[in-house]
């Protein structure tokens, strides 16, 4: 049964800033406990960022008159100078843009590209074995960079301010400092193996003397408010062609990379129609090709809907066990058929239709797992086509933003741009380098998702929003690798199917199957009977660290709701 704690109505009583820096442990503690969760409340817009700087900034960005993709372009570059281990504008991502005024939703894909010298076999040795080190830790790793000319189309396009304005706070933040939290310090002393192999990121992200920044401290970043500079007087194009192109090409030079100032000066974002589907009376928009997020999203939705999820219970054995039987065979398809449109046909509409969810289902027994052995990608006819950022972010005029972006690992490839200031991508890795064998996040990739040059390489980056009665109701998005999209799942059902606030519905612990490895993978907080009823159903289950952090706003009845999830401290939801 679903506890009472979460059957509260949207309209429970405000409780700001309750989980600003509430630690996971806490949180899931509370869960367990019944303690209710209250979420921001607002009545004039949301907004939702994964650090309470940028929260603030795209906040005062709208009260100020600004509009949601005004603050969202702020926020995206805040976010490169106060998350430089995740945000950035040496990687890419998308976003997802619902305007109520013209019932319209766009998809900007700022997915970074392979290098015209990218070849198919560039990570395999010479007996043909992919090398992990290569797609990961060297500077071939990097794709070309898709941020600043997403950021800016997105502004061009939706936004209302100039692209100086929207970088403004950004440059204060990185000429005059922040004090860092620990988060910032444990997440440089964990990779500073990593860090301290390219001078260019000592130099970022040390002291002259070698020592460590500490909590408090304050840091600055003069170089990459340099780079920002530059990009705010000279426009987009500077990164691509300017100073900081020329920066970029030589530490190519210097070690081998393959970007080059031609690859900077062809790159384009482009405008998407986003994957769509239904969920019980709710219209779902996420991300389509090259992310893989909004295909199987739909696609599991489509074969949960048929079950009574609400009367089986909030993770209850039998709730996650067909969640589980459905993302193995989302991520099964997901193995054989996704890649970049502009280079493969992928079979979307199969793929997201009612009647291949239909024979999905039939496959799952209610009593017994299904062997990930006895799994294969099926024929979703006809064809056509782990450290992420992300925020959402709504005003009070119909408009909605759900942006999530990238440079792939925490910290990236952990090379920094001699004299620009911020780090390369290792997205590369995101690519097959060798059919059939798994990336990072133990992801098996196949043809469709080759090396080739100017392709964009696969994603699981979701970010979605949900639409009720035409008018926007939910965006949300996370990171966390291959545990994006199942993260992204379980908000949208801890909502629709559980009628959980949206605070509680990113705070409740989660699952996650991959289809290999053949495992359910769970945060701590779940029943210890529930998880003995699955493995008595033939699952094998293994508790890990927390996953995703999805920063989320709901809208019911004129009234905004955000969500900053407890598993990332400096999660900050703000009204205006």
């Amino acid at each position: 049964m679903i506890p009472n704690w979460l059957q509260h109505p949207l309209n429970a009583g405000l409780l700001a800033g309750t989980l600003l820096a509430t630690p996971m442990a806490l949180a899931q503690s509370a869960i367990l406990e019944g303690e209710r969760f209250h979420p921001e409340e607002s009545t004039d817009g949301m907004v939702a960022t994964s650090h309470f700087l940028a929260s603030r900034v795209a906040r005062d960005v709208m009260a100020e008159g600004g509009n949601a993709v005004d603050a969202a372009v702020t926020a995206g570059f805040a976010l490169a100078v106060t998350q430089p281990r995740s945000g950035n504008i040496g990687g890419g991502g998308f976003m997802l843009i619902s305007d109520e005024n013209s019932d319209e939703v766009i998809a900007i894909d700022y997915r970074e590209t392979a290098p015209s010298a990218a070849t198919e076999t560039m990570f395999q040795n010479e007996d043909g074995d992919a090398v992990a080190e290569w797609s990961r830790f060297t500077h071939r790793a990097a794709g070309v960079p898709g941020t600043v000319a997403g950021l800016a189309l997105a502004l061009e396009k939706y936004g209302t301010m100039s692209l100086a304005d929207a970088l403004a706070p950004a440059i204060r933040l990185a000429e005059e400092g922040f004090e860092v939290p620990p988060r910032f310090v444990s997440g440089v002393n964990d990779t500073r193996e990593r860090l301290e192999k390219w001078e260019s990121s000592r130099k970022m992200f040390f002291k002259e003397d070698g020592s460590a920044y500490e909590v408090g401290d304050t840091f600055q970043q003069p170089e990459l408010a340099a780079t920002l500079k530059r990009i705010a007087e000279q426009g987009a194009r500077e990164f691509y062609e300017g100073e900081t192109a020329e920066l970029i090409a030589a530490e190519m030079q210097r070690h081998d990379g393959l970007i080059t100032l031609e690859d900077l000066a062809g790159y384009q974002p482009e405008i998407r129609e986003p994957s769509h589907g239904t969920y019980r009376g709710h219209d779902i928009y996420a991300m389509s090709p090259p992310s893989s997020g909004g295909a199987h999203i739909v696609q599991m939705l489509n074969i949960l809907e048929e079950y009574p999820i609400s009367e089986m219970g909030f993770n209850s054995a039998d709730t996650i066990h067909v969640m589980a039987e459905a993302m193995k065979r989302a991520y099964a398809d997901r193995s054989e058929y996704l890649g970049d449109t502009d280079f493969v046909n992928v079979p979307l509409k199969g793929i997201t239709s009612k009647a291949y969810a239909d024979e999905l289902r039939e496959q799952i027994d209610m009593d017994s797992a299904t062997p990930s052995s006895e799994i294969a990608p099926g024929k979703p006819l006809p064809y056509e086509s782990n450290e992420t950022t992300h925020f959402s972010i709504a005003d009070d005029d119909g408009l909605a933003v759900s942006n999530t972006y990238t440079i792939n690992f925490s910290y990236g490839s952990g090379i920094a741009v001699e004299g620009a200031g911020f780090l390369l991508n290792n997205e590369m890795d995101d690519f097959s380098a060798k059919p059939g064998v798994p990336n990072a996040y133990g992801l098996i990739g196949g043809a469709a998702n080759k090396i080739e040059p100017g392709k964009r390489m696969l994603s699981s980056m979701t970010p979605t929003i949900v639409k009720r009665d035409g008018k926007n109701f939910l965006i949300t998005g996370s990171p966390g690798g291959s545990r994006i999209i199942t993260t992204t799942l379980q908000v949208l059902m801890n909502v629709i199917d559980h009628d959980m606030n949206i605070q509680s519905a990113v705070s409740a612990p989660r699952i996650h199957h991959q289809w290999l490895p053949d495992e359910i993978r769970t945060e701590a907080g779940i029943s210890p009977d529930t998880l003995e009823l699955l493995e008595d159903k033939g699952h094998t289950i293994s508790q890990q660290a927390a996953m995703g952090a999805a920063q989320s706003i709901m809208i019911d009845d004129g009234r905004f709701f955000g969500g900053a999830d407890p598993r990332r401290s400096t999660s900050s939801a703000i009204g205006l």
